[in-house]
């Protein structure tokens, strides 16, 4: 499995906060999944009002904060998603895109389809499924679609499912050194 390329903006701010490998692969491995996410969208909901760009960027980027608190690069907390906006602003980011430093940890919270689409991708690069999380974008897809949110939700469950199934692959990824 080949992995793409990190956006120019982000590559710019790995080379500017030099974060460690460990979270470097995090980020390329997340944005991978989200790569993956929106080619499967854009086949199975074409002309989807999504911001491709911000979606691709978030993915990139959501973890950025942990370089602040490494303590959470390989353990628990959400600390990373409270200065994670704030470091990515410092740094030149405008705060549309680096509200996914935050987002990506808040889904529930979230009414927007590119945060959601972040965090799905941050669940499903490692193969784990979240049927709450799902459902929500679902129903964003049916209402920006104009389709049944049965059908959406059948739709991204066989998508999520396919994404999901490259995990062991990611993970061997993410382990390498």
């Amino acid at each position: 499995m080949t992995f793409p390329s990190l956006p120019t903006d982000a590559l710019r701010l790995c080379q500017e906060l030099n974060p460690p490998p460990l979270l470097v692969r995090h980020l390329i491995l997340v944005h991978s999944a989200a790569v993956e996410l929106l080619e499967e969208l854009s086949e199975h909901f074409p002309g989807l009002p999504v911001d491709r760009e911000a979606v691709l960027f978030g993915a990139a980027t959501h973890d950025l904060g942990k370089i602040i608190h490494v303590n959470e690069l390989d353990g628990p907390g959400n600390q990373h998603e409270v200065d994670g906006p704030k470091l990515l602003q410092q740094h030149g980011v405008p705060p549309k895109n680096a509200r996914f430093a935050r987002s990506h940890g808040r889904w529930q919270q979230a009414h927007d389809l590119e945060d959601l689409l972040v965090s799905l991708a941050d669940s499903l690069w490692c193969g784990r499924r979240n049927e709450a999380l799902e459902t929500k974008v679902a129903t964003l897809l049916a209402t920006a679609s104009g389709r049944e949110q049965w059908e959406c939700w059948a739709t991204l469950d066989e998508l999520s499912e396919k994404i999901a199934s490259n995990a062991d692959q990611r993970l061997a990824r993410q382990a390498q050194g």
